[in-house]
């Protein structure tokens, strides 16, 4: 089965305040989809949506071309994982899993292999409560898994995973996705989803911002310098001159940054220009510069 997610002009709006604004984006299948933005943002809000939780103000959101509710034995499709705390605290995690397999017609021998495969059947029998945070985490994995989905949708599934954890999480998603799922995925961890993602849709004010390979994104801040002080923006023409590239900063009037030349060059044009910097200084690479970079520019500009 067809297994993208498409959302298309989606709209949230709680009384007064709006959560999603005319969003659109598409997860395409055999990859592993990062989904970010700032606290508040609307990305839970959207995976509501998305799986049905939620009914959109405009808009909608659509599994392999139909709405959630609309997907026969919708666990067989889409597993997912919103809130690793939502299991009754006197359940065992076998119980846990066989209640989900019997409310969904799922076969019963899939429990102990989803519980096998996220590395917790020895604690099978043991109650949710005595569960840490990380292995009800893992426990969510499970029932996500339960149904052999070929769409997975996990909201911040790196919480309270230790070290060993996280590496094992990040083997498992793009072991799904290499065998042709779909997964999208929330966190807050950038140098994770850099290391786990292929592509990331970032939202802010409920709005999209990005949607990009992350290879792209996170080139965006490769090479450059940073280039701040009052008046400085009267060295532009000449760097553009000698070749370099020249992006101005969202964040403060004077600040631009330089890609193509290295700071000792710009220091002395700065030098022999008379223009006194406050900040020269070559800037973080990477996915997480990138995010703030976007951010702060939507923020700035909001």
């Amino acid at each position: 089965m067809e297994s993208t997610i498409s959302v298309e002009g989606l709209g949230k709006r709680y009384g007064a305040t709006v959560a999603v604004r005319d969003l659109s984006f598409t997860v395409e299948p055999g990859k592993v989809t990062g989904f970010l933005g700032p606290n508040g943002a609307g990305k839970s809000t959207t995976m509501r949506v998305i799986l049905g939780l939620d009914r959109p103000t405009t808009g909608r959101a659509l599994i392999a071309g139909v709405p959630y509710a609309s997907i026969p034995a919708p666990t067989r499709v889409v597993g997912s994982l919103l809130d690793a705390g939502a299991v009754h605290p006197g359940r065992t995690a076998r119980a846990h899993l066989g209640w989900i397999a019997r409310a969904s017609g799922v076969d019963l021998r899939r429990v102990g292999a989803a519980l096998d495969r996220v590395g917790i059947a020895h604690a099978a029998d043991r109650p949710a409560a005595a569960l840490s945070l990380g292995m009800r985490q893992r426990l969510g994995l499970a029932a996500a898994l339960l149904g052999d989905p070929s769409v997975l949708i996990l909201d911040e599934p790196l919480n309270g995973l230790d070290p060993q954890g996280i590496v094992w999480l990040r083997g498992l998603l793009k072991e799904f996705a290499d065998a042709g799922g779909t997964v999208l995925v929330s966190s807050h961890l950038m140098n994770e989803m850099q290391a786990t993602a292929d592509h990331v849709i970032v939202i802010a004010r409920g709005e999209l911002l990005a949607s990009v390979g992350v290879a792209e994104l996170a080139a965006r801040t490769a090479g450059s310098v940073r280039v701040d002080g009052p008046g400085a923006r009267a060295l532009v023409p000449e760097l553009r001159q000698r070749g370099a590239r020249v992006e101005h900063a969202p964040a403060t009037p004077d600040a631009f940054d330089v890609t193509g030349l290295d700071p000792l060059e710009i220091g002395r044009l700065a030098l022999g220009a008379g223009v006194a910097l406050r900040e020269l200084a070559p800037r973080r690479t990477g996915l997480e510069a990138a995010f703030m970079d976007l951010t702060t520019s939507e923020r700035t500009s909001g």
